[in-house]
């Protein structure tokens, strides 16, 4: 599964078979890495909300490679939520796909900032990293998050685009 084009990036069904089974490995990952209290991974039902844009990266075939979406949290504020990438797909570049396809989203939208939570256990560094390189930076808890020790805040200021 060698894609030499980039995957094609379009909102999609978070109940699609395929999609859903990527998101339930998602959760799984999530409650493997945290304790319960610190899980916020939205489940399905929660990503088909109005204020949630959900899209899915695709090769060429239709062959999933990874899903993201973009939650409106507040007037001009949006949060990342449910970026994964399928593990055969991983370090193709589907993840910073995805990403930029969100950013570009918010700004779109006219949103000053986009911001997010992760893990800070190891196994969210390769995702810490990612998003520092595109220009992300730690902040405090934001909107209806508290601080935890199980949860790393990030934000990146839209406004100088």
């Amino acid at each position: 599964m060698t894609t030499t084009s980039p995957p094609t990036i379009a909102p999609d069904d978070p109940r699609a078979p395929d999609v859903l089974a990527l998101l339930t490995r998602h959760l799984e990952l999530m409650h493997e890495q945290s304790p319960p209290e610190d899980v916020h991974a939205l489940d399905v039902d929660a990503l088909t909300a109005p204020h949630i844009t959900f899209v899915s990266a695709r090769d060429a075939d239709g062959t999933l490679l990874g899903v993201g979406a973009l939650a409106e949290i507040a007037p001009g504020q949006g949060e990342l939520k449910s970026m994964h990438t399928a593990a055969a797909a991983r370090r193709r570049g589907v993840a910073g796909s995805l990403l930029a396809h969100l950013v570009d989203l918010a700004v779109d939208r006219g949103y000053a900032r986009v911001s997010l939570e992760t893990g800070p256990e190891d196994g969210f560094a390769a995702a810490r990293a990612l998003y520092a390189r595109a220009g992300f930076v730690a902040c405090g808890p934001f909107a209806e998050y508290l601080p935890s020790p199980h949860s790393t805040f990030m934000t990146l200021d839209l406004t100088a685009r």
